[in-house]
Protein backbone atom coordinates (compact mmCIF):
# COMPACT_ATOMS: atom_id res chain seq x y z
CA UNK A 1 0.00 0.00 0.00
CA UNK A 2 1.47 3.34 -1.01
CA UNK A 3 0.55 6.47 0.84
CA UNK A 4 -0.52 9.38 -1.32
CA UNK A 5 -1.12 12.84 -0.05
CA UNK A 6 -4.22 14.72 -1.05
CA UNK A 7 -2.68 18.03 0.01
CA UNK A 8 -2.69 20.71 -2.70
CA UNK A 9 0.62 21.23 -4.44
CA UNK A 10 2.18 24.70 -4.17
CA UNK A 11 1.93 26.92 -7.22
CA UNK A 12 5.11 27.08 -9.29
CA UNK A 13 7.22 30.16 -8.67
CA UNK A 14 7.14 32.82 -11.34
CA UNK A 15 10.28 32.75 -13.44
CA UNK A 16 11.93 35.67 -15.15
CA UNK A 17 11.29 39.35 -14.89
CA UNK A 18 8.31 40.94 -16.58
CA UNK A 19 8.89 44.03 -18.75
CA UNK A 20 6.99 46.12 -16.20
CA UNK A 21 9.24 44.93 -13.35
CA UNK A 22 12.35 45.49 -15.45
CA UNK A 23 11.32 49.08 -16.25
CA UNK A 24 10.68 49.73 -12.56
CA UNK A 25 14.00 48.17 -11.52
CA UNK A 26 16.01 50.32 -13.96
CA UNK A 27 14.93 53.53 -12.21
CA UNK A 28 14.97 52.10 -8.65
CA UNK A 29 18.26 52.63 -6.75
CA UNK A 30 16.85 50.90 -3.61
CA UNK A 31 17.94 53.73 -1.30
CA UNK A 32 18.06 52.70 2.33
CA UNK A 33 18.87 49.07 1.58
CA UNK A 34 22.27 47.37 1.66
CA UNK A 35 22.37 46.80 -2.12
CA UNK A 36 20.96 47.60 -5.52
CA UNK A 37 19.30 45.52 -8.17
CA UNK A 38 21.03 44.20 -11.27
CA UNK A 39 18.98 46.20 -13.78
CA UNK A 40 19.76 49.48 -11.98
CA UNK A 41 23.48 48.67 -11.86
CA UNK A 42 23.55 47.83 -15.56
CA UNK A 43 21.67 50.98 -16.56
CA UNK A 44 24.00 53.19 -14.51
CA UNK A 45 27.05 51.48 -16.00
CA UNK A 46 25.76 52.07 -19.51
CA UNK A 47 24.93 55.68 -18.62
CA UNK A 48 28.48 56.19 -17.36
CA UNK A 49 29.84 54.79 -20.61
CA UNK A 50 27.72 57.19 -22.65
CA UNK A 51 28.73 60.24 -20.57
CA UNK A 52 32.44 59.41 -20.52
CA UNK A 53 34.30 62.28 -22.28
CA UNK A 54 37.19 59.92 -23.12
CA UNK A 55 34.93 57.53 -24.99
CA UNK A 56 35.86 56.92 -28.60
CA UNK A 57 33.01 57.64 -31.00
Amino acid sequence: MSKTSNAPKPAPAAKGITPQNNAANISNPNKGSPGTNRQYDQSQGHRGTQLNPNRKS
